[in-house]
């Protein structure tokens, strides 16, 4: 297959700062969609896969899955979108498309596994897949999504993995007017959360450790804030929520926030993987049918169906926008948790260098 090569950003190493490298995209087939990105926003998921912090990373890695850019080629049986379009791309390129979460349009799930936007296997060319710290991408356009023509580019970016990644528990468990929902941890999920909570209709709070962050969810939308040290302000809150949305992505402990939940409410952890500490305790659970659970983005339908609710109601992420060669020092940042809400990379700092 013949294969054209872009420039792109990476890292050769789990302790080599990422940098300008080339990397090998495959021409466009017939059913392939090829983007010119003009934005891609930065996940914490970037960081840990260039750093091998979860195991399994290949290396060179490029990451990025929060891709948004302008359509330049198609292949020849390609319907979804022409020449010119502006086209979106997430945490996934490809999956078995025939197993039972397949057909249910839960990609995400896919029992085969889920082909990554990168740190894939490029079923073409046999190599890992790329992200979008690159020039352009080529994906098959079953995996592409389109961008309603009224948000801001570079503000849609972060919807295609922290807006999904909190709007699949929020249709999951059927959110929307009359709902309770709280959420834990004000961050680039969090914010999120709060937005699409509270466009969907719910009265939404924020769980918050210190005041600091009060009058920031206020204006995001949330309708109150919890500080969660505050014993008195957590019995205050006692069996009230319907779901919590916990975007915590350290050990902490979750016991206090079941004891939170309505009777059948349930606790979904989405930034966190890894064992509890300290233990779950499960008195409140089995007492009032209380619930924990996990999910992980969302399905291709599901992804578009966000991004065309966040066009209906006018919601986008809130960014600060940083040039490509500034990448490793938005790392050191986002350790720090210095950024509202989520960096966007400008990619023509790329294609310009």
């Amino acid at each position: 297959m013949k294969t054209q090569n872009i420039k792109a950003y990476g890292t050769a190493a789990a302790n080599a700062p990422l940098k300008q490298m080339s990397i090998d995209r495959r021409d466009v087939t017939a059913k392939d969609i090829e983007i010119e990105i003009l934005y891609c926003g930065v996940c914490h998921s970037d960081l840990h896969t260039a750093r091998n912090d979860w195991g399994g990373t290949i290396y060179p890695a490029v990451p990025g899955h929060e891709i948004v850019g302008k359509v330049t080629r198609i292949g020849a049986e390609v319907s979804k979108l022409k020449v010119g379009d502006y086209a979106a791309v997430g945490c996934l390129v490809d999956s078995c498309r025939e197993c039972e979460s397949c057909k249910q349009d839960l990609e995400q799930y896919c029992l085969n596994g889920f082909t990554g936007t990168y740190n894939g296997k490029e079923k073409y060319l046999g190599t890992q897949t790329f992200g979008g710290y690159s020039e352009k991408v080529v994906v098959d356009e079953h995996f592409v999504l389109k961008v309603p023509s009224n948000l801001d580019l570079a503000a849609t970016a972060p919807l295609l993995c922290a807006g999904v990644t909190t709007w699949s528990p929020l249709r999951h468990w059927k959110v929307g007017k009359g709902s309770k929902v709280a959420v834990v941890g004000l961050g680039g999920l969090g914010h999120m959360a709060i937005k699409l909570a509270k466009g969907l209709g719910a009265e939404v709070t924020l769980f918050s450790r210190t005041p600091d962050k009060k009058q920031d969810a206020l204006d995001l939308g949330a309708d109150a804030v919890v500080i969660s040290t505050d014993n008195n302000q957590m019995k205050s809150v006692r069996g009230k929520f319907d779901l919590i949305i916990d975007t915590v992505p350290y050990v902490h402990d979750i016991n206090p926030y079941v004891s939170t939940l309505n009777v059948s409410g349930t606790l979904v952890l989405v930034g966190y993987l890894g064992g509890l500490e300290p233990f779950l305790n499960t008195v409140p659970m089995i007492l009032g049918r209380k619930s924990v659970a996990g999910s992980v983005i969302g399905g291709i339908a599901e992804t578009q169906e966000l991004l065309d609710f966040c066009g209906e109601h006018n919601i986008v992420s809130e960014i600060e926008i940083i040039k490509m060669q500034d990448i490793n020092e938005a790392y050191e940042r986002m350790l720090k948790s210095d950024v509202r809400y989520r960096f966007v990379i400008d990619m023509a700092s790329l294609k310009n260098n």
